[in-house]
């Protein structure tokens, strides 16, 4: 997994209306990213009515929740979810199912979502990307604020 994430631009997010779903399976590291994602975002700007937070079950539920948040007057969609393999793939099977439906999600509704469930192979490193050295909650912060004004035809190159 690369660590080389881009340079993002300062976006000021104070026009953004910014959407939250977050599964309340493996609570306490899906909290971890909530917190940070929201830091990040009322730092940028956004103001706190302006950030509707969904918890739905787990993972598998959030692409459910992040369509019916689309379809509201949003600039982006945040989605978070912590899938931590076991015995089996099945981490790996919800994993791969969720984000062609976040993608699905995307697309047909024509407002970004930010996939934002975490997928690993042990607690060790859904620990490290959720309370720990790789700050994946800021990551997905901000391209939400930068899909926000891309959308919003506010940033060089939008359509």
């Amino acid at each position: 997994m690369s660590l080389d994430a881009p340079k993002s631009s300062l976006i000021n997010g104070a026009p953004f209306s910014i959407g939250i779903v977050a599964a309340r399976f493996n609570a306490a590291l899906v909290d971890a990213l909530l917190h940070t994602v929201f830091e990040n975002l009322t730092a940028a700007g956004v103001k706190e009515k302006c950030i509707r937070i969904i918890r739905v079950p787990g993972s598998h539920e959030v692409p459910w929740a992040a369509q019916a948040l689309a379809g509201k007057p949003t600039d982006c969609v945040i989605a978070l979810g912590v899938l931590i393999g076991g015995d089996t793939n099945h981490h790996e099977m919800v994993g791969t199912s969720v984000s062609h439906a976040l993608q699905q999600v995307a697309l047909a509704t024509r407002t970004p979502v930010i996939n934002g469930v975490i997928v690993t192979d042990n607690l060790k490193q859904a620990e490290a990307r959720c309370l720990g050295a790789i700050n994946r909650g800021g990551e997905f912060a901000r391209a939400a604020l930068e899909m926000a004004a891309l959308k919003r035809g506010r940033m060089r190159g939008s359509p």
